[in-house]
Parts: structure tokens; sequence; C-alpha cells
């Protein structure tokens, strides 16, 4: 597990390992809707927050879709409540977890310590052409966060080097963000979704930002749809003290 802290935000994105998801969710599967046992996922999203220091019942989970609409939440959904279809969840609650679920898409975790307000996103190659960052950055602002004090920590995701697509694929989405032009390692058109993403929080204004150096494709400690399809999520988790 990756975590970080900066005044008062907290980040983490998990690996695989820890839970007691089967294969082929083996074992810290934390997506509700891939097909495994949802004990077994209840469990493990119990013992990520356990080990986080945070209350499972307090962290946000999305119904995420691959757009960029955004839900600014005060707290988790009421138990009988139907989760929206978004990919990105704004709060300015302090002690409440957002959540971000993923096995080779980027996840995107924002945080403005000074404002009291924090952003998760999904960052798949159509949410990222679709704006859902920005989206989640004007949420911020409407907030009363500054994009010069708003922390961005992007987690393990598939890297351009191995997210190959078809050349007019590549051609469409570098005609919105030029910077998710990339080839594979083995010299045929890809996508850097992650690259593209840090492209895009540069130009909003947002400096203070880390990526992760794992890809999901490419390590076996992390789930990746890409190499396996039938595997079980990851998630990022951003709150604020």
């Amino acid at each position: 597990m990756e975590t970080s802290t900066a005044s008062g935000a907290h980040f983490a994105f998990t690996d695989r390992w820890g839970g007691v998801s089967a294969v082929p969710y083996e074992e810290l599967n934390l997506g509700g809707a891939v097909g495994d046992d949802p004990e077994a996922v209840r469990h493990n999203r119990a013992a990520v927050a356990k080990n986080l220091g945070i209350d499972p019942a307090r962290v946000v989970w999305m119904n995420q879709v691959h757009g960029r609409d955004v839900a600014v939440v005060d707290g988790p959904w009421a138990d009988r409540e139907e989760i929206p279809a978004v990919d990105a969840v704004v709060t300015a609650r302090r002690g409440v977890a957002l959540a971000v679920l993923t096995a080779d898409c980027t996840p995107v975790l924002l945080a403005d310590p000074v404002a009291g307000v924090a952003a998760a996103a999904h960052a798949g190659r159509p949410g990222m052409v679709a704006g859902v960052v920005p989206a989640a950055v004007e949420a911020m602002v409407a907030l009363g966060a500054r994009p010069d004090r708003i922390v961005a920590r992007t987690g393990p995701a598939v890297c351009g080097r191995c997210y190959e697509v078809p050349a007019d694929m590549r051609a469409d989405v570098a005609a919105v963000e030029p910077a998710a032009y990339a080839e594979t390692s083995w010299g045929t058109p890809a996508v850097d979704v992650t690259a593209g993403v840090h492209a895009q929080l540069d130009r909003l204004g947002v400096h203070d930002r880390e990526q992760s150096p794992v890809c999901t494709r490419e390590s076996g400690d992390h789930f990746s749809y890409r190499r396996d399809r039938t595997t079980g999520r990851l998630a990022g988790y951003v709150w604020l003290d």
C-alpha cells in the first residue's frame, strides 16, 4: 500500500495483497461489481479502513461509468440510497474518506487542506478525454478550494508503454490532450492517461503533484484488467483531518 500525508491531507493506494478474496480476485479486491463474494469485499474494505485508521462507515464509494459527472457529498450514501453514476466525488466535510476503484485507469486524489476540501476521481481514457479531473477541480473551487493550494496524487495505473490502442483512437485522444500521445515499448500506438491527467492539472494551476511509479499491467502486485480481464479492483482513498 502506498500512503502519504500533506498538511492534514491523507492519501492511500492499495495493492492486491492482505485480503480474503479467492482466485481470480486474490487477495485484496475492493470492487463490489466484479463477481467476487460480497462478504469478502466487505471484509476487505473494513480491513483497509482499519489499517488506515478511518471508519469504514465513513467511506464514500462511487458507481463509476467512465464519464465526467461529479457528486458533492457530506457523507456516505444512505443504506437504501442508489449510488449515483459519477466518476468524481467532492466533499468539504473533514473526516469523510472518498474512494475510487481502478484496475488500470488512473485514480486521482485531490485535497486543499486549508479550505478543507477533497476529491477523488476515476480517470480512464474516456473520463480523461471528457474532462472528469477538471470537473472535479471546478467543484472543489466552488467549495472554496484554490488550485495553487491543491495537493494532487495519482496512483498505480497502466502506463503509456503498455496501453496499446488503435492509431485512430490515439489520434482522437491526442487531439483533446496532446500529452496523452504515447507509444508502447514494442512500437505501436498507445495512450498515456496519467500523463494526460497531469497535463490537465498543470494547466489548471495545480502544481503540487506526485505520480505513482507503478504500472498495473507490469506489476504482479496490482490488479490489471488489460492483463487479466477477470480480476479485482484497487482503491485510492483521500481524507482530511
